[in-house]
């Protein structure tokens, strides 16, 4: 060993046997092939191998001098590096090179090397895998560890390998790669920031995507070191992210894209980082934060994250981000869930709350992607929702914004399709939102046609789909109809009944644009353009290209023969298809794809197309219907019971033979009719016949063998059958046989004959079945009718009571209840009026007498004898059809001429009737036929008398009905400009309801002092019922014009009583209330009216010229009670015929809150704490959303502002003055202390829970209304048992008249469908919202009351009033104001208010709460 010392330090160089000396003298290709050998010897020596090793050190050395190291050729320096590379596996541990500087230049020498390693085709390549595993293998560039420059050294190693890794590499230079990095990192003491940016940079986005295969190094790196690395990981973040020391690293603006991938490499990486990110997740650097959410986004809801068990504190903290003031973090937040849900389901029940907040976002875009994010994740796994989050979208189809409903009711939609249709995920998911398609149709109440479009659309694509093979489009239609709700079945219905008025329409326009062109022409045509406009999204627009089309119909006669047959009533499913696409086709252009005109066309398509129903989808359905009534459909199947789908099949297609009558021409349709008509289901059999008089004008000349068998089973139903099946028998023999005179008189000889009092029971169909021939055929009946009236039904039937009634404190039981006897005299009554609306005129003065007769019935309080024998319920019955029979007389022009006022004011006290069943029926009835335009303008006046009521909810819908008949009139005088003559505008304008309303209050009976206070507010509170609605909307000045009625009429006399000064001095005082409340609520009111009122002559004398009365009659007192304020604009509820809750109901504490406020929740304008109830200024940022939604439990005390109330709050909270104009200063809200305790609110919440049952249940304090009693009737001083307002006894909860108000309805329908002059924009021929049927149910008995009215006043006169800040009012006014008042239907809002816990409203007692 010594001797090879010796060899080594002589300098002279020993080379392997065969190599000669290598130098610079001789060639490259012999330097190359020596070298080879000298790479061969190193690589077969080991490290034991100690001669060798002294033998060829200095060769060893020699390798190591800048001449090799420098050398150009680049085979020469791999071979070189090859032999350096063994020199240091041989030498191992100590290198025989001791110079550092030698040592850095050997390394930065291999590194270079490497770099070959990127082209793996090079015929080197193996020679440089060699030199990456020998260094990998040994650990080389360990030595490097004792150098000042390692860091350099191992930097540029880094970045070599990082640079050469390519997809080429196989899996062993990858392992190579990765441990000789590794050890660098887990055997050195320290990892510098250079070095660790050149591992990190490899993790960015931008590198990641450049090179995927340096990401996949570095990330296999990152796993082999995460716990030698992590310090410095650590200490990187907390330089940048703590500290702001960006400059530490070119990677600092990548902070939290390096946070995600190594959180995604190994979790443990972060373990000391990760709460930071909670400290900046409360920055006050609005984009810092939002950077943060990202990642954290991304974060959390990834796949496998368990980021939220395991660090719950940030998870927290991320949550509270929901509710961040930034926008941007917000919206993210609201992206993440649907991830979120998707990846981490358990996570739901946290992001339930958050996101029930941004569904109420002042953001539109943060509500859609609310929206969004929900619908995403139940479109792949309904299980991943609960049913509060998809509640919320089921809020969000009432938003304000037309892009969140479009959102929420398409996302809806297709869970609906998905689930419920396709049944994707079984019936116990298609049960969790079987709701959907309810709401879903229930938006068609919306007054909003984009709203009520997009339901047609989904109705056609997603609920019943268009495309579906005609047996199973309806079987689909046949169980989705059996299972709607009754609110959802009436929107289906109105929508049909829209869809082919249109067609119609269209129909109509098509005939016109055939007719030579003149002035006429051009009228008739812009008439049909504008109806049909008004069909359409954005009417503005969509009338120039209405016009459009009516040019193209002019020109192309292809597109008008299309557009014939698509409208024809006998075009099938499959035509309808064809012709639009072919209209499309044709009107389309490919150079044009955005075709505004197009798109106008496609929805007019959309709307007309027959696509559900044609001649073969009644055939289906009518075979559907059948095999459910021989019991082969799979009805259980479909969760609905038999019985219950063959009366919704018949109830469907009887709807659809209105819409669609032509469909039901074949033979087998009318067969399978007639055996419907012999079953026992008496509902199945009324449908049936309903259906034939529908569809049967054609039945006798096409299908004489059907006539043949129909004709014996109408006559049998005429005469024996059930009264509502009487009815429509009658109704077919008159709609489908032309020798009808003949059948008729089949009919009525025996019937006539026969009819006996003895058996009452069997004598309620014969009156039923005569009454409808004497309607439809009076005068072939004329002599023994007018017999069987005066003998017969006066004398006989309604003077007689044979058998005494049952002895009950009820004032109402249900229809099976009632005695025959009252049915028979029910009956009776209908006989009369129906003959007198056939005869249509008073020639022979019987309308005179029967309107004595029913007056009589009215002012007897329905017991005409006068005996006592009748029972409380029957007498009801009877005012009721009494009131009713006045109300259709009235509708008449020949009899409404001779009604008295006398007789007009009684009838209108029937609203104010003691009984709450009677009060609501009377509604309704008043209600169409004012709807129809059909009954006299002084009958809306009756509505004012409503403000009596003590019910909450009679008030709410009376309310309704003003507001529902007041736009009607206006949108009918818009429609109709150029309507001329001062006595059709004065039927028609809605402002002149005020005389006639101020005529009938002066002749209030409970209005007897005419000086009294407590008497002047309930007149104040009338008239303000019905002004707030009229005043809500200055048009035309018309404030103006009502002062000047006002005036008008204090220039005249009662003209009911024009010698009594009494009268007089009423009139004139209700006048000067009204115009105090006129001057108290606008600003305009003293301008010029833009007309002189005309008053009617019946009401007032003619306006004395020489009289000038400009006394005030009101007593100083009652000057506190007028504030000024400005009346809320009144939005149309669409759901005037819904019966509201009953207050007899069995309530949820929800619900009994509801309903505290019914004392004086639409009255006084005075009313001091009026403001109550609104939101907070600090909720004002919500208000753009929370148009339809309601708040969360936690605001209860806080009614929900926005585009509409609940359903009983319609009626605005009390008075609306007191809520001033925006940006005035607020309006004195203190009166005087009296006022303040006789408005004020009480403050008891138990108390005043428990007001609705002392409603029900308390004793009457007032005499009867609108009927005299037996004595004193000429005392003027009234006493308990006066003339006075009967106590209105709150309902109790039981079946209504089904039959009486189902049957006059329909009566209605027919008898005076052609004299409908208008249909409300957007409402067109809607029929009510509820029946009869729907009425309370008999839950509590209502109390025998002597007394209608208010309760005595020192009950109400301890309340106090609690008030607010005017800067929160007028905060939370600002943003009401902001909303629109777009509509929703009643339903609609309980059903809100009851899903969303909605707010219990509290608003002031008033004067008929009772304890």
């Amino acid at each position: 060993m010594a001797h090879s010392k010796n060899r080594a330090t002589d300098g002279k160089i020993t080379y392997p046997p065969g190599v000669k000396e290598i130098s610079d003298k001789i060639s490259k290709e012999e330097m190359v092939r020596r070298l080879k050998m000298v790479v061969k010897t190193f690589m077969d020596m080991d490290q034991d191998s100690e001669e060798e090793k002294e033998l060829y050190l200095n060769l060893a050395l020699h390798l190591a001098s800048d001449f090799f190291l420098k050398h150009p050729d680049k085979d020469v320096r791999l071979l070189v590096a090859c032999c350096l590379a063994d020199i240091f596996r041989i030498y191992a541990p100590e290198a025989p090179y001791t110079s550092p500087d030698k040592l850095k230049d050997i390394f930065m020498f291999i590194t270079r090397q490497l770099k070959g390693l990127e082209d793996t085709k090079s015929a080197q390549f193996n020679r440089y895998f060699y030199l990456l595993e020998n260094i990998a293998w040994v650990k080389s560039y360990n030595i490097c560890f004792e150098l000042e420059d390692s860091n350099e050294i191992f930097t540029q190693l880094y970045r070599t390998l990082f640079q050469v890794i390519n997809n080429g590499h196989n899996q062993k230079v990858h392992m190579h790669m990765v441990d000789l990095m590794s050890s660098i990192i887990c055997e050195g003491d320290s990892v510098s920031q250079e070095l660790l940016d050149t591992v990190l940079v490899n993790l960015v986005p931008a590198h990641k995507n450049l090179n995927k295969q340096a990401y996949d190094l570095a990330k296999a790196l990152l796993k082999r070191t995460a716990q030698a690395i992590e310090p410095y990981i650590t200490n990187f973040f907390n330089q940048v992210l703590m500290l702001g020391k960006t400059s530490v690293s070119d990677l600092s603006e990548h902070v939290f894209d390096l946070i995600l991938e190594l959180y995604n490499i190994d979790s443990h990486l972060l373990l000391s980082v990760l709460p930071q990110l909670e400290f900046k997740l409360k920055s006050n650097d609005n984009d810092e934060r939002l950077q943060v959410v990202k990642l954290l986004a991304k974060m959390f809801g990834a796949k496998d994250s368990e980021l939220a068990s395991q660090n719950k504190p940030l998870w927290q903290c991320y949550l509270g981000r929901f509710n961040d003031i930034h926008v941007p973090i917000r919206l993210e937040c609201v992206k993440f869930a649907s991830h979120c849900l998707m990846n981490h389901p358990d996570l739901a029940k946290d992001l339930t709350e958050y996101l029930k907040v941004r569904s109420h976002d002042p953001e539109e875009a943060i509500r859609h992607d609310v929206i969004v994010s929900i619908v995403t994740a139940s479109k792949k796994d309904l299980s991943l929702v609960n049913d509060h989050l998809l509640n919320f979208v089921r809020e969000r189809t009432l938003d304000k914004r037309w892009r969140v409903r479009k959102e929420a009711m398409m996302g809806l939609a297709q869970i609906y399709k998905k689930y419920s249709l396709q049944a994707e995920a079984g019936k116990e998911a298609a049960k969790q939102i079987s709701w959907i398609k309810d709401k879903l149709l229930h938006i068609y109440y919306q007054n909003s046609i984009d709203d009520r479009l997009l339901v047609e659309r989904i109705f056609a694509q997603y609920m019943v789909p268009h495309n579906l093979e005609t047996t199973e489009r309806m079987k689909c239609l046949y169980y989705l109809y059996a299972t709607l709700d009754s609110n959802a079945v009436k929107a289906l219905n109105e929508m049909w009944k829209c869809q082919n008025m249109l067609r119609h329409h269209v129909k109509d326009l098509l005939d016109l644009v055939k007719q030579p062109k003149s002035d006429s022409y051009n009228k008739a045509v812009f008439s049909k353009v504008m109806v049909i406009t008004r069909n359409l999204p954005d009417p503005g627009k969509a009338q120039d290209f209405v016009k459009k089309l009516v040019q193209v119909l002019e020109e192309d006669e292809k597109i008008r023969k299309q557009l014939e047959t698509l409208v024809s009533p006998s075009c099938s499913c499959k035509q309808a298809e064809v012709c639009v696409k072919d209209i499309t086709k044709k009107l389309g252009s490919p150079k044009q794809p955005s075709n505004p005109f197009l798109e106008m066309v496609k929805f007019l398509l959309e709307r007309i197309a027959p696509v559900h129903i044609d001649t073969e989808s009644i055939s289906a359905l009518i075979k559907q219907v059948n095999k459910s009534i021989e019991g082969t459909a799979d009805d259980e199947d479909e969760g609905v019971p038999t019985e219950q789908a063959i009366r919704a099949g018949l109830e469907l297609l009887k709807v659809l033979s209105f819409t669609h009558p032509v469909s039901f021409h074949s033979a087998e349709t009318f067969e399978s009719l007639l055996g419907c008509l012999k079953m026992d289901d008496e509902k199945v059999a009324e449908a049936a016949l309903q259906i034939f008089k529908n569809t049967g004008g054609k039945l006798e000349e096409s299908f004489p063998h059907i006539k043949s068998v129909l004709l014996p089973v109408l006559q049998h139903k005429a005469k024996k059958g059930p009264p509502r099946q009487a009815k429509y028998a009658i109704r077919c023999i008159h709609a489908m046989f032309s020798n009808r005179d003949t059948h008729f008189a089949q009919i009525f000889e025996p019937l006539h004959k026969s009819l006996d009092t003895e058996n009452m029971e069997q004598l309620i169909t014969p009156l039923t079945t005569l009454g409808h021939l004497a309607m439809l055929a009076p005068e072939q009946f004329a002599g023994p009718l007018k017999s069987l009236v005066a003998n017969f039904i006066v004398k006989d039937l309604l003077m007689n009571d044979r058998i005494p009634g049952k002895k009950t404190t009820k004032l109402w039981v249900p229809d099976d209840e009632v005695s025959p006897e009252t049915l028979a005299k029910i009956q009776g009554i209908k006989l009369m009026v129906r003959w007198l609306l056939g005869v249509k005129n008073n020639q022979s003065k019987s309308g005179n007498s029967t309107l004595r007769m029913l007056t009589a019935i009215l002012n007897s309080d329905g017991d005409l004898t006068e005996q006592g024998k009748m029972g409380k319920p029957d007498m009801s019955r009877l005012r009721l059809a009494a009131g009713c029979a006045v109300l259709r007389l009235a509708q008449e022009p020949c009899y409404h001429e001779i009604i008295t006022l006398e007789q007009y004011q009684l009838c209108a006290l029937v609203i104010n009737d003691e009984c709450y069943q009677v009060r609501q029926a009377f509604a309704q009835k008043l209600h169409k036929g004012l709807c129809r335009l059909r009954l006299p303008l002084e009958y809306l006046a009756v509505f004012a008398l409503c403000a009596k009521d003590p019910v909450k909810e009679r008030r709410a819908h009376a309310r309704q009905c003003l507001v529902k008949n007041i736009n009607l009139r206006r949108e009918y005088l818009k429609q109709h400009a150029a309507i001329s003559g001062e006595e059709k505008l004065i039927s028609l304008l809605p402002e002149y309801v005020v005389p006639y309303a101020i005529h009938l209050l002066a002749h209030d009976p409970d209005y007897v002092k005419v000086q009294d206070i407590e008497q002047l507010k309930d007149i104040k509170e009338a008239l303000w019922f019905i002004l707030e609605i009229l005043m809500a909307k200055n048009e035309n000045n018309s404030h103006a014009f009502i002062r000047k009625m006002v005036e008008n009429i204090k220039q005249t006399k009662d003209g009911q009583c024009p010698d009594d000064a009494k009268i007089n001095e009423k009139l004139y005082t209700v006048c000067d209330v009204a115009m105090n409340i006129v001057i108290s609520k606008s600003t305009t009111y003293s301008l010029e009216s833009p007309k002189d009122p005309v008053l009617p002559a019946r009401y007032f004398t003619q306006p004395d010229k020489n009289f000038s009365n400009t006394k005030n009659y009101l007593p100083p007192e009652m000057k506190a009670f007028f504030t000024p304020g400005k009346p809320k604009a009144a939005n149309v509820l669409g759901a005037v015929n819904k019966p509201l809750s009953a207050t007899g109901k069995q309530q949820t504490k929800l619900s009994r809150m509801e309903t505290i406020s019914n004392a004086s929740s639409n009255s006084n304008p005075s009313s001091p704490g009026r403001s109550k109830g609104r939101l907070d200024a600090s909720e004002k940022d919500h208000s753009e959303n929370e148009d339809i939604s309601m708040k969360s439990p936690s605001e209860a005390e806080k009614p929900s502002r926005g585009r509409k109330r609940g359903a009983a709050s319609s009626q605005e909270d009390k008075a609306q003055e007191s809520k001033p104009k925006r940006g005035r200063k607020k309006a004195a809200n203190t009166s005087t202390d009296d006022a303040e305790e006789q408005w004020g609110e009480d403050s008891s919440m138990a108390e005043a829970s428990m007001e609705i049952e002392d409603e029900q249940n308390s004793p009457p304090k007032r005499g009867r209304r609108g009927r005299p009693p037996k004595s004193a009737a000429k005392d003027e001083t009234p006493s308990k048992g006066r003339r006075g307002r009967r106590k209105a006894a709150p309902p109790p909860e039981e079946e209504n008249d089904e039959e009486q108000e189902e049957e006059e309805e329909e009566e209605e329908d027919d008898a005076g469908s052609e004299n409908m002059e208008v249909k409300p924009k957007g409402r067109r021929g809607r029929k009510p919202r509820v029946e009869a049927s729907e009425a309370p149910s008999d839950s509590v008995e209502s109390t025998p009351q002597k007394r209608r009215g208010r309760p005595p006043k020192s009950q109400t006169a301890a309340r106090k009033g609690g008030g607010r800040s005017r800067a929160a009012v007028s905060q939370e006014e600002e943003s009401e104001e902001e909303m629109e008042t777009s509509q929703q239907s009643e339903e609609e809002a309980e059903e809100e208010q009851l899903q969303d816990s909605s707010p219990k409203v509290r608003r002031k007692s008033g004067r008929r709460d009772r304890r």
